[in-house]
């Protein structure tokens, strides 16, 4: 009997070296398919679609500090209000359409301080007066303006003297002092330092008297498109408005800046007309001038060089508010005799503007 040889019968033919390579280039083929899947990264030519982008991971991303990035897209800025001036409004903010949230929360807490017990005079006309210079519409400086126009009679038209002031102090009249050397000396005129005091007569004042004196001078600003005059003490402390009447057309009052004449304050003085040369008194029932002159002389814009202009009362109240005048300043007769009290030959300026 044949014997079976399991070692030669069915073994399998040996697979020669091109076998071994193929599967070998396979191997290594599949790898780099996978390899390239899981950390493929384009090149610098390669589009990346915009959603897609922010996901591929960055090959040998530079130091943070040297990386570049592009700024935000900015959005167009409102334009912006022209600033509020002295040059668009002299001697006070432009008024606005609107009120002014701000400034009528300080109008309230100034109020407050008038309303306070004890009242706080002085700490209010202070807040008030610094409120004029800020933006507000036009009845916001309406108030204002009237509330420190009451003040006023309080701190400037009465006897009281606050401690805080720094516009009015008390004065001891030494030996030799007349109304005359103190008005000099605190640049207002001698009437007001009469009717603040109540002297009766300038000879009544005695030597060792304490009295209330005011810091001068006071100055005007007159507004020609609003027929208005504001009073000030120094530059910028208001006192109280006043409406006025003004030059008429081809007469109009020159703008710029005028002084009180050094002997421009008269009382009820004679006036020529210079258009008919018809000579007016006081007496006279169609005397124009009114109750007080003040004469003027201009030293700066159109005013430079400019006489026989004045700031006087007149006996017809339709003239004032009203273009009417041959280039002359006109109030109430009671408004003119308190300005000319106030007014200091040659200290007083007076701004006339638009």
């Amino acid at each position: 009997m044949a014997i079976y040889n399991g070692n030669t019968y069915g073994r399998p033919k040996s697979k020669g070296p091109w076998t071994y390579l193929i599967l070998a280039l396979l191997i290594v083929g599949i790898s780099y398919y996978v390899y390239r899947i899981k950390y493929y990264v384009p090149n610098a030519d390669t589009v990346i679609p915009p959603e897609t982008a922010a996901q591929a991971p960055a090959k040998n991303p530079p130091p943070a500090t040297a990386q570049k990035k592009e700024a935000p897209p900015v959005s167009p800025l409102p334009a912006e209000k022209p600033a509020v001036t002295e040059a668009s409004l002299p001697g006070m903010a432009k008024d606005l359409a609107e009120p002014n949230a701000q400034t009528a929360k300080l109008i309230d807490q100034a109020v407050a301080l008038v309303n306070s017990q004890p009242p706080q005079i002085v700490e209010a006309r202070d807040r008030l007066n610094d409120i004029l210079s800020m933006p507000m519409n036009s009845q916001q400086r309406t108030l204002v303006k009237d509330q420190l126009s009451q003040l006023s009679e309080k701190w400037l038209f009465s006897r009281t003297i606050f401690p805080q002031d720094t516009f009015c102090a008390s004065y001891k009249v030494k030996p030799g002092d007349s109304l005359a050397t103190i008005s000099a000396e605190f640049k207002v005129p001698y009437e007001i330092i009469m009717q603040i005091n109540s002297i009766a007569r300038p000879e009544a004042l005695q030597a060792g008297e304490m009295i209330k004196v005011i810091k001068g001078p006071f100055h005007a600003r007159i507004y020609r498109s609003a027929f208005t005059m504001d009073l000030y003490l120094q530059q910028n402390m208001f006192v109280r408005s006043f409406k006025v009447g003004i030059g008429k057309a081809g007469k109009e009052t020159p703008t710029g800046l005028w002084l009180v004449k050094s002997d421009g304050k008269l009382i009820a003085p004679t006036w020529t007309d210079p258009d008919t040369g018809k000579v007016y008194h006081a007496e006279d029932p169609d005397y124009p001038l009114g109750s007080r002159w003040i004469g003027l002389e201009g030293i700066e814009g159109e005013a430079k060089g400019r006489t026989g202009f004045a700031i006087h009362g007149t006996k017809d109240p339709q003239e004032i508010g009203a273009a009417a005048s041959r280039g002359c300043v006109r109030l109430h007769n009671g408004d003119a005799i308190l300005v000319y009290n106030l007014m200091m030959p040659a200290f007083s300026q007076v701004k006339v503007v638009d």
